[in-house]
């Protein structure tokens, strides 16, 4: 059984609600309002809390079940997926204790929310785009410059909420400036607290007196903002980059945030990608097929010669070694690009030429093998 699904205490094949049903009741046994000052307990809760959001995930749990935490840590470099190293989205998890708290709400239908500081009641949301990126650009790296809809400080308050960016701000005396407000429930389970955001300042801890007209106060306005962002060699549809900061600004200048860039592979003309490997097509005469020859095809960087043998069938796969995709964080390990020749038969002749494959057909090497252990090695191969 591997390390999250032990956490949780379930089998690999176990259902959501299987596993949603073992997190809550761990969760209730080692959440810290249950075990004040234990520091036991509140490291329990992070880790079951962290495997519950990759479990939970069924893109993330297909990426652990197939890498283990390989595949769901960012730093390791996008194993079937994955962020471009770091923090947030692209840890796989929760990146602190009050995005743990958060999602503990969802369990028990906002029973068990606990409001962690005033500050993060204000906090900026998450933001994912899509960002468009061709074969070339995957293969090479680029830097990006995005224009990105968004909160952004007001610039009349100087994101503080007041007019004129003046201080009107006041204790709120609902909450005397914690921003929450508990209550005790007797339950089956002994007593149990609820938290949650002070109604009179929605959580703020203080209340302003002289709101901005600008941006009613909240310290934030809706703009657009240009980040740049730089894609490194190797990232391929699946793979996203995490821009920490770069999310929607907080209320009255909490923290913001963060930016999910999800990589989007655009068609090609020329290519099909497998894994690290791309694939194209080539046609060549029959004359060229024959007698062999040069031909230039294209690649990921421009132009590349490649020697076609004399006698080449049609279908073949030629190799071109180190021609595909660089492995992200490992840019030594590439991909080949993988050549199919084939060859060309024209649906309209001349008389001339007519009389010349006339001629050409009534000689004994133009005429089809009829070696049967080479055609029975044909089908071994394709229905064996």
């Amino acid at each position: 059984m591997s390390k999250y699904y032990e956490l949780l205490g379930v089998e690999k094949s176990a259902s959501q609600d299987e596993i949603k049903k073992s997190y809550r009741k761990l969760a209730m046994k080692y959440h810290p309002d249950k075990n004040p000052g234990d520091a036991a307990a509140e490291a329990k809760f992070k880790e079951i809390s962290n495997a519950y959001a990759i479990l939970s995930d069924e893109q993330k749990r297909a990426n652990y079940d197939r890498f283990g935490e390989a595949g769901v840590n960012g730093n390791q470099g996008f194993p079937g997926g994955g962020g471009f190293g770091g923090g947030g989205f692209g840890g796989g998890g929760f990146s602190n204790v009050e995005d743990i708290f958060s999602a503990f709400g969802d369990i028990f239908g906002g029973g068990g929310q606990s409001t962690r500081s005033a500050a993060n009641n204000r906090a900026g949301s998450h933001l994912r785009i899509q960002l468009k990126m061709t074969l070339e650009e995957s293969a090479e790296g680029v830097e990006k410059k995005l224009k990105v809809k968004k909160y952004i400080g007001c610039d009349g308050c100087k994101s503080s909420g007041s007019e004129g960016g003046s201080n009107s701000r006041k204790v709120c005396g609902t909450c005397n400036g914690n921003g929450e407000v508990r209550s005790v429930s007797r339950t089956m389970f002994g007593n149990f607290v609820q938290v949650t955001p002070c109604p009179t300042c929605q959580g703020d801890g203080e209340i302003i007196s002289n709101k901005c007209r600008k941006c009613n106060g909240e310290g934030r306005i809706k703009g657009e903002e240009q980040i740049d962002v730089k894609i490194p060699a190797g990232a391929v549809e699946g793979h996203y980059l995490n821009v920490s900061g770069s999310g929607n600004v907080g209320i009255r200048g909490a923290r913001a945030g963060d930016l999910r860039v999800e990589i989007y592979e655009e068609p090609h003309e020329h290519f099909q990608r497998d894994g690290l490997n791309i694939y194209t097509d080539v046609e060549v005469s029959f004359p060229d097929a024959a007698l062999g020859t040069e031909i230039e095809v294209p690649t990921l960087t421009g132009k590349a010669k490649l020697q076609i043998d004399a006698g080449i069938q049609s279908g073949k796969m030629l190799r071109m070694r180190a021609k595909g995709i660089p492995e992200v964080n490992r840019t030594s390990n590439r991909g080949d690009q993988y050549v199919r020749v084939n060859v060309y038969t024209p649906d309209k002749l001349s008389k001339e030429a007519q009389e010349l494959l006339q001629k050409l057909k009534e000689l004994p090497e133009m005429k089809p093998s009829k070696d049967k252990k080479d055609k029975s090695s044909f089908f071994d191969k394709i229905f064996g």
